[in-house]
């Protein structure tokens, strides 16, 4: 059985990029030379121990760290500050030379070596303008394109540090192990066992008397040197290296521990797989982490100081894939964080965390949303960690006997909650609830929820799937929000996003090839490459078994700790094995019929069905007809989007204004229940925006003036619910919000408006919609299946029928008036929902009526709503 070694530095900072200030005019550059760092690293300098008061050289080397910028041959800058003695932590950079959001100015452009590293010629206090009373420790730095799109970190993701030295001052400093430049260096070596012998090298800043020990025992000494060197034999348990310059008038150390053999013994009955279970009564944990083909793993975190121990030391199960430990004595009602330590290099959070803390982002969430989410280890590691408390808030469901809408009869909401409310959170999104309830809608969908990188996003970039993100407040909050819509008839569904997920995520992290910036070839979640032309991130292989039960266990989290009602499965076609390429040309090879990728789809349903048979699944799929017709035969819903066409229609240019797919029919589907239509989601131009911008004219007739195209939104949607099947609209669709999906970025933030409310025309169209929304819940006949119609000219028309009971919508979308003549079938009294019920009575069942531009009218000869 194999021992190995597990090196430990007990203080570790992650520093996140602090934007500001520049000032002094940089030094004229010197003519290219190549410059030779005295101690290797990713980033070094000409100069031993430079001082903050002399020239040298900064040396990048592009091969190291995360290797990002690794064979890259362009233009790379330097993007930097200094800690000094003001500084108040590691992230706290002063005198930073440009905004990280403008285009780096040219004299921080680095200079290309023929070795394929980058050097800069600096002067540390001229260069960032340091009054001379400031003590500089360090020289803080990242590495960057000019687009800001690449960047190189330490290998761990980390900010990059390196030291300064006081020029008249006795300093030490490590030249090997090598030293990752962190703001505590950390060692990067890897010794396999106890008893194995490993140099360690270490120089001084002026001629001293050297020592080297071990635990306190020395194992080499020089006398009046500069350098020294020598041979160390690691024992097991705590381990500390140090050297020291006459005496201890300088010195430096680093720590490490040898982990016991690796044991092999399966997981305790009834600990989880995955995660953290708790035992006796939330005084033990035990912790499981999916982790094969590694060599060793530690579990580190506050109830070890952060300090790999041996009791910490991780087993792993007989199929070698699962590492696990049980931990003792933790105080049930306290909550503590934690990480993996993997080989002795990586540290992860745990996959399965439903809370995380992020010394990034976490700084920058609203006062009003931070909900005491816990204090990050700063100087204790680096990098996203994972918390856990036995004794949580559990949240007291108050509606437990909710019934979801049938599907025919959704009317789903979707709505981003940043840009839905001012208090972009879940408990002021809970305020809301009524106001969607008076509109007639029996489901919100909410864009993705969980953790994502950074804090403002659409969400499609997520890392944790069990965890909702902080951003928006706590799992008790969202879980009000939800008991709130179900006692209110409301169903919810998540846009979940499984196709891809983002660097930072601990399961792209524990399999990466650093050097070519993509998942590594023995992934047991993620494809090397992605196999079609739509991914983003990184792409996960579904026929891997280890993401079908990644898969499954987050549906199954959702539905039962949250009690949601659905999932939209952001880019389901994206669930293949067939490589289609990532070229443009792939596109409609990527729509073909998939054989693969149904069967990944039909074993999801199937598992979510067994679970909840009623539950909505639903595919942003938009593939070809034969397979979306065969998942819709498996009572999976499909996105139907009538974004173009209707919007033609609104605009009143009228040649590719058909909008017949929004019929079942025209599918393949022999039933409507499962074709999820709509006019407007998150991912299309906003249709008011169009309007107001290329809206048609003539005469004095002009869509482009606000309140006609108002009245054009509400001739739509008068269309849109009366077809049979689910329908969707996206926020404010039902006030005519006319805001670019493009203004400030096309998932940046955008403008809340709810003073729409306020304004009687946008107040008229938001009636229309519930109205038209209400008549489809509440009327049969908006479920039929016999139907007919004619979308393609100026006047556009549906015939409903149920038994006796017939319902005709008629509009014009011309900007002139038309006649239309109409068969009702059968004559007699008939009245307009459309129009407070107006009665008309005909002598025949032949109607012929001209309607001025955007008029329209639903017409059924029983009352259809009072």
């Amino acid at each position: 059985m194999k021992r190995y070694f597990l090196l430990f530095l007990s203080i570790l900072v992650l520093a996140s990029c602090k934007k500001t200030k520049v000032t002094p005019t940089p030094e004229p550059p010197k003519p290219p030379v190549e410059e030779t760092p005295v101690i290797a690293g990713l980033v070094s300098s000409n100069k031993l121990f430079p001082t903050p008061d002399e020239s040298f050289s900064l040396i990048f080397d592009p091969s190291r760290g995360n290797g990002a910028l690794s064979g890259f041959t362009g233009d790379v800058y330097l993007f930097a500050g200094v800690i000094t003695n003001k500084s108040v932590n590691a992230s706290d950079w002063k005198y930073v030379k440009y905004d990280w959001n403008t285009a780096p100015p040219a004299s921080t452009k680095m200079t290309r070596q023929s070795s394929g590293k980058y050097t800069f010629d600096i002067n540390p206090r001229v260069y960032f303008g340091v009054p001379a009373g400031e003590t500089i420790l360090k020289i803080a730095v990242l590495f960057r394109t000019a687009d800001g799109n690449t960047v190189a970190r330490n290998k761990d993701a980390s900010d990059i540090y390196l030291p300064l030295y006081a020029a008249a001052s006795l300093n030490v400093r490590f030249a090997e192990p090598e030293m990752e430049p962190m703001f505590d260096p950390k060692p990067i070596i890897s010794v396999s066992s106890s008893g194995q012998e490993f140099t360690v090298t270490a120089y001084s800043s002026q001629a001293a008397n050297l020592a080297l020990t071990l635990n306190g025992a020395s194992f080499a000494s020089a006398a009046s040197a500069t350098k020294i060197s020598g041979k160390a034999t690691s024992a097991s348990g705590l381990q500390t290296v140090k050297v020291a310059a006459n005496g201890s008038v300088a010195e430096a150390s680093f720590s490490f521990i040898t982990g016991g053999s690796v044991q092999t013994a399966d997981l305790p009955a009834g600990a989880k797989e995955n995660g953290v279970t708790f035992i006796n009564n939330g005084a033990s944990a035990i912790f499981a982490l999916f982790a094969p083909q590694k060599n060793f793993v530690n579990v580190i975190g506050d109830f070890n100081n952060w300090q790999p121990t041996s009791s910490t030391f991780m087993k792993r199960s007989a199929d070698r894939n699962t590492w696990w430990v049980q931990i003792d004595g933790l105080d049930p009602n306290k909550e503590y964080s934690y990480q993996y330590l993997i080989d002795g290099t990586l540290k992860i959070a745990d996959p399965y965390s439903e809370k995380i803390l992020d010394p990034n982002n976490d700084k920058n969430i609203p006062a009003a949303n931070n909900s005491n989410f816990g204090t990050y280890p700063t100087g204790l590691t680096t990098g996203i960690v994972s918390t856990l408390k036995a004794n949580q808030a559990i949240y007291t469901w108050q509606n437990s006997g909710f019934s979801r809408p049938a599907k025919n009869d959704l009317v789903i909401y979707e709505l981003h909650l940043r840009d839905f409310m001012a208090a972009n959170n879940f408990k002021t999104l809970k305020d809301t609830v009524s106001y969607l309830s008076r509109l007639g809608v029996n489901a919100v969908e909410l864009l993705p929820v969980t953790e994502f990188e950074g804090n403002s996003s659409w969400g499609y970039n997520p890392s944790f799937y069990f965890a909702p993100d902080k951003y928006y407040g706590t799992k008790q909050e969202l879980q009000a929000f939800i008991d709130a819509c179900h006692s209110k008839g409301i169903a919810v569904i998540l846009d979940m996003v499984l196709n891809h997920s983002f660097g930072q995520s601990p399961m792209v992290q524990l399999y990466f090839d650093a050097a070519n910036q993509k998942p590594a070839a023995n992934s047991p979640w993620f494809n090397v490459d992605p196999m079609h032309p739509y991914n983003v991130g990184f792409d996960f292989n579904h026929d891997s078994p280890a993401t079908k039960t990644f898969v499954k266990n987050v549906v199954k989290f959702w539905m039962q700790e949250y009690r949601v009602d659905g999932f939209r499965f952001d880019l389901s076609k994206g669930f293949t094995q067939t490589n289609y390429g990532t070229s443009e040309s792939a596109v409609n090879a990527w729509s073909s019929y998939d054989a693969g990728r149904i069967a990944i789809w039909k074993d999801y349903n199937n598992f979510i069905k067994s679970i909840a048979p009623d539950f909505y699944v639903i595919l942003e799929h938009f593939a070809e007809d034969k397979e979306e017709k065969e998942l819709s035969a498996e009572g999976m819903m499909l996105w139907n989007n009538l974004n173009f066409s209707f919007n033609e229609a609104s605009m009143g240019w009228l040649p590719k204004s058909d909008f017949n797919r929004g019929i079942y029919s025209t599918h393949g589907f022999t039933k409507p229940d499962n074709l999820v239509s709509y006019m407007e989601s998150h991912d299309e131009e906003r249709m008011m925006f169009k309007n107001v911008n290329y809206g048609n004219t003539s005469g004095s007739y002009n869509i482009k003036e606000l309140n006609t195209a108002l009245k054009r939104q509400e001739l739509c949607a008068a269309f849109l619910f009366a077809m049979p099947g689910p329908k969707m609209l996206w926020q404010f669709g039902e006030l005519g919000y006319d805001i670019s999906i493009d203004q400030n970025g096309r998932t940046g933030e955008k403008p809340v408006l709810w003073n729409y409310n306020a304004q009687p025309n946008r107040i008229a169209l938001r009636n229309a919609f519930s109205r038209s929304i209400l008549l489809k819940k509440n009327n049969s006949i908006f479920r039929t299946t016999n139907l007919s119609y004619n979308f393609s000219g100026p006047i556009k028309f549906m015939i409903l029928r149920e038994g006796a009971n017939k319902v005709i919508v008629v509009g014009n979308f011309d900007v002139t008036a038309q006649q239309a003549t109409l068969d009702f079938g059968t004559a007699g009294t008939w009245y307009d929902a459309a129009n407070g019920n107006q009665v008309l009575n005909l002598g025949s069942p032949a109607y012929t009526l001209t309607l001025l531009p955007g008029e329209y009218h639903v017409f059924s000869n029983t009352v259809l709503i009072q």
